[in-house]
């Protein structure tokens, strides 16, 4: 578990949820009789927030981009009523098992209030159910797939919303861009066995036969997979103009790096999707990630102060981001403590009692709520994202420098 403890470093913010919190117990709402229970916080303590998601191994920079913005949001936020603000975090390992272990331990903490992630869509499969039967939520910066907030998802996700756009849009998109603007029709679909990559595959493949294309072949691959050779051959044989790869980071760069030398794929097009949106594909890749086109969030449609965040991030971390979902991560941490403002008592000794019912309901009720990423409001299933897209093309100086294109080519 990694610690980050955080002081009064922004006044001006704790003003701002004292203004829409209780100041006495006369006026502060009920925590009597909440259903889920309550986290009870002694006077002089932290208020405990949790982040989790993978932090280590190929795919470990999409959990540390989100995680280092949950950081920038607390550094921020400074004090919660008087409290200092304690962060924690667990590594999922971007695995189903990963997952549910580290959602197991977190659900066990009776100190913790609320919590940001998961980061992968695999990490939530499994430790959702901990979590909502511990009657904690959780709101995912960069879980994208689509059951995880479906209309006819079941109760084991009730404490779960998210902040990142659903891949019902992203897949869209991604089908919309190739078939009208790069003219193909014949597209090879290839996915590494996760929740996040399958189900974006599968809404590719449904928008792009939609609007006329053909899916000439779907190809799987299991995560660790280095050689791609016979699966390459096989699309070969099916003559595709473009191969579309939404997976992670170390797949994408062995598929990458080995499509060129595939006889009958040396000119075929790439397009992958904001799981490998890290320096790190550019790393494994190399001079072959030229051309690659890539959905990912639109950071040019952001409306709130994105460019001030970005300052923070690097006057804080250095460089620039590791992965597509900072400002996610960012806008969650702050929905959460805006719903924590909402519904904390401060009781007369100085303690907090955080009723875990009206936080998970504060959640899911926000509505109009001014992000970085966009104005957002949550459905009744948790999705609160802003579903803005773009598709980037990696450059060679992308790859010199091994920084991720920020500039959309398309819209």
């Amino acid at each position: 578990m990694r610690l980050h403890k955080l002081g009064a470093l922004a006044a001006v913010s704790v003003l701002a949820f004292a203004a829409c919190s209780s100041s006495d117990a006369s006026t502060a709402p009920s925590a009597a009789g909440d259903p889920l229970g309550t986290v009870e916080i002694p006077a002089g303590e932290p208020l405990h927030v949790a982040y989790w998601g993978v932090l280590s191994g190929p795919d470990s920079t999409l959990g540390e981009d989100s995680r280092q913005g949950v950081e920038i949001a607390v550094d921020d936020l400074g004090q919660f009523m008087g409290h200092d603000i304690l962060l924690t975090s667990e590594d999922g390992l971007c695995t189903p098992e990963g997952g549910a272990t580290a959602a197991t331990k977190l659900a066990a903490d009776s100190t913790l209030a609320g919590l940001i992630g998961s980061a992968c869509s695999d990490e939530a499969v499994g430790g959702i159910k901990a979590i909502t039967d511990a009657g904690l939520t959780t709101i995912s910066p960069s879980n994208t797939r689509p059951a995880l907030t479906a209309e006819d998802r079941d109760a084991t996700y009730a404490g779960y919303a998210r902040t990142a756009h659903n891949d019902n849009f992203q897949g869209k998109v991604a089908a919309e861009y190739s078939y009208n603007e790069l003219g193909v029709t014949k597209v090879a679909t290839i996915h590494d066995g996760s929740a996040y990559a399958e189900a974006l595959v599968g809404v590719f493949e449904q928008e792009f036969t939609a609007l006329g294309g053909e899916i000439v072949v779907s190809e799987a691959i299991a995560k660790g997979t280095t050689d791609m050779s016979t699966t390459l051959k096989t699309m070969s044989a099916a003559g595709p103009e473009l191969i579309y790869m939404p997976v992670f980071v170390a797949e994408a760069g062995f598929l990458k790096s080995q499509i060129p030398s595939t006889t009958g794929l040396e000119n075929v097009k790439t397009l992958g999707a904001d799981g490998h949106y890290s320096p790190d594909f550019l790393k494994a890749a190399g001079s072959d990630a030229v051309g690659h086109l890539q959905t990912s969030p639109n950071f040019s449609a952001f409306t709130g102060d994105y460019a001030g965040f970005l300052e923070k991030r690097a006057a804080k971390f250095g460089g620039t981001p590791l992965s597509a979902f900072h400002a996610q991560a960012y806008d969650a941490t702050n929905i959460l403590f805006a719903a924590l403002a909402k519904v904390a008592v401060e009781n007369a000794d100085g303690s907090l009692t955080i009723p875990k019912g009206a936080l998970r309901d504060a959640i899911f009720a926000t509505s109009g709520f001014v992000g970085l990423t966009g104005t957002l409001s949550c459905s009744a299933t948790g999705d609160c994202g802003a579903p803005v897209i773009a598709v980037y093309e990696v450059t060679q100086a992308d790859v010199d420098a091994l920084v991720m294109p920020s500039t959309p080519i398309f819209p």
